[in-house]
């Protein structure tokens, strides 16, 4: 279907696209409800946050001989949990909003996984509306992506084999939660949860409405996977780790050659100013 949008040309040689693009980010979340809400969630936790690491962006397939002037790409658009971990703990809906030239611009996803896939020519911004249980957080939070079908560098070519993917990582953080919340969320790998002070005790946790528990909402094993970005702190860790190791190797290296020159330096002195 037609789409206003800039879109680019390439050459169609089916050869590698280069890998993800990524952006990072942390957004802090408030809430703001009323005071009924609050004593239905319980009490607030005060100086403690709860931070869930997320995964929002594309993945565009170039349709190849079967693309058309206005079918190029199939592409799903989606918000994961950054280590493929269901996030319907937390989440309780997503809207997704599309370009107005698509039928139902509005789609709303109201069970995980949080995606929407779909087809067509243009790029364009998606406006991602995430909503929370109301023990979570009154406030939705709206994500921007620009969705992206061709490779960053115009000379590339397109590949009906390997994706153009682009995602960005956010640690959504939630400030002062309550305790049901805290209490239901504190074991799920999902989300990032501080260890209680001393002395604190939690109430049973109090259930979710309108979540089916009896679906993983996990992308682990979600056919697109391959193609995600790991975001795990370990291979972070490693990362960095060989990257200091470089840097010690070149600093090791100039401090070499700075020392043969230096010793060169000194056998082309004259005896008289040694």
């Amino acid at each position: 279907m037609p789409q206003s949008s800039s879109t680019k040309k390439h050459d169609q040689d089916p050869t590698d696209i280069t890998g993800p693009t990524l952006k990072s980010q942390r957004t802090k979340m408030v809430n703001t409800s009323d005071d009924s809400e609050k004593k239905s969630s319980g009490k607030k936790l005060k100086e403690l946050e709860v931070g869930v690491p997320i995964v929002y962006g594309n993945v565009a397939f170039w349709l190849g001989k079967k693309a058309s002037e206005f079918q190029s790409h199939k592409w799903t658009i989606y918000v994961r949990g950054a280590t493929n971990e269901d996030l319907s703990v937390v989440v309780k809906r997503v809207v997704f909003q599309l370009h107005s030239s698509f039928n139902n611009p509005t789609r709303v996803v109201d069970n995980p996984p949080f995606e929407l896939s779909e087809s067509g020519w243009g790029e364009f911004e998606i406006v991602m509306t995430l909503h929370f249980h109301t023990d979570v957080c009154d406030k939705p939070l709206h994500l921007y992506h620009h969705l992206k079908l061709y490779p960053e560098d115009e000379s590339g070519a397109l590949s009906t084999k390997k994706p153009v993917v682009v995602e960005s990582y956010d640690e959504i953080v939630f400030a002062e939660p309550s305790e049901s919340f805290f209490a239901r969320v504190q074991n799920n790998p999902a989300v990032n949860v501080p260890r209680l002070p001393p002395g604190l005790n939690l109430p049973p946790p109090v259930p979710i409405e309108d979540v089916d528990r009896r679906k993983r909402g996990d992308t682990k094993d979600h056919p697109l996977s391959q193609w995600f970005t790991n975001f795990s702190e370990a291979d972070e860790l490693l990362k960095l780790t060989a990257a200091r190791q470089q840097v010690q190797g070149h600093i090791a290296r100039l401090r070499r050659q700075l020392s043969m020159v230096d010793g060169q330096h000194q056998q082309l002195k004259p005896a008289s100013d040694l």
